[in-house]
């Protein structure tokens, strides 16, 4: 076959998907399409986008694969609930080959946290109140284990997000989810031997809560900033080099 056949062939089927993905990505941030809705059959789109049946079967399939769409065979195809922890594996294979990639998660952590602890201050609950106790004591009992340690953390961290009862918040945080665990693990890593990890894991920590439980947001938000500023200062300090994550 002639190369410029083949070469003319290869963009117009890019130029079809494209325009099949700008379609359906336009339904569903205008709201045409929401959670639930079940898309037009595939031998619909192709003729009113007119594009063939493969074209838009590729893209249904790349929407399914990040979670999008659900494919049900006899049925057809289904816009599903957003569920942002999906996006954890996309994530850590785009950003994990980046330089830095770990320390650029950290200020995207640290914005979400710095809202949802204000947030947490207006909205929590007792019954995140005392899951966020029930996680403290997680934090004491695995002071001296970098695995745990760091999984405990991380769980309390999650647990002050929830208590801002912020879907998006949740959602972004989720989308991360992955390599914020293996920030977690790292800086536990390191500074698990130091003295001064007892008043940091453990202590801080608990001022945190007390300052959700006094809905002082202010304060909350202080007291996260110095949480951040202190990890940064022990691992300074640590001077070691950054820790393998760990197996699984």
């Amino acid at each position: 076959m002639d190369l410029k056949v083949t070469r003319g062939a290869d963009e117009a089927a890019g130029q079809h998907y494209d325009k099949v993905f700008a379609f359906l990505r336009q339904q569903l941030v205008s709201g045409t399409l929401k959670a639930g809705d079940r898309l037009l059959p595939e031998r619909d789109l192709a003729a009113q986008l007119g594009v063939s049946r493969p074209v838009v079967r590729e893209v249904l399939r790349t929407l399914a694969a990040i979670g999008v769409l659900e494919i049900r065979h006899g049925y057809g195809s289904v816009v599903r609930k957003p569920d942002f922890s999906q996006m954890g594996d996309v994530f850590t294979l785009m950003l994990a080959q980046q330089d830095n990639a770990v320390e650029d998660i950290l200020e995207a952590r640290i914005a979400i946290e710095r809202e949802a602890i204000r947030l947490a201050c207006r909205r929590s609950t007792s019954a995140d109140i005392a899951q966020l106790r029930a996680l403290l004591v997680d934090i004491q009992a695995t002071l001296h284990d970098p695995i745990a340690g760091a999984e405990a953390d991380f769980a309390f961290h999650a647990a002050m997000i929830a208590a801002a009862h912020s879907p998006m918040l949740e959602s972004l945080h989720a989308a991360i989810a992955a390599l914020l665990r293996r920030s977690h693990f790292e800086r536990r890593a390191r500074i698990t031997a130091l003295p001064e990890l007892r008043a940091y894991a453990a202590e801080h920590h608990n001022h945190l809560l007390d300052a959700i439980v006094e809905r002082n947001e202010k304060l909350a938000d202080e007291l996260l900033v110095t949480h951040f500023a202190i990890g940064a200062s022990l691992e300074r300090r640590a001077g070691a080099a950054p820790a393998a994550a760990p197996e699984h």
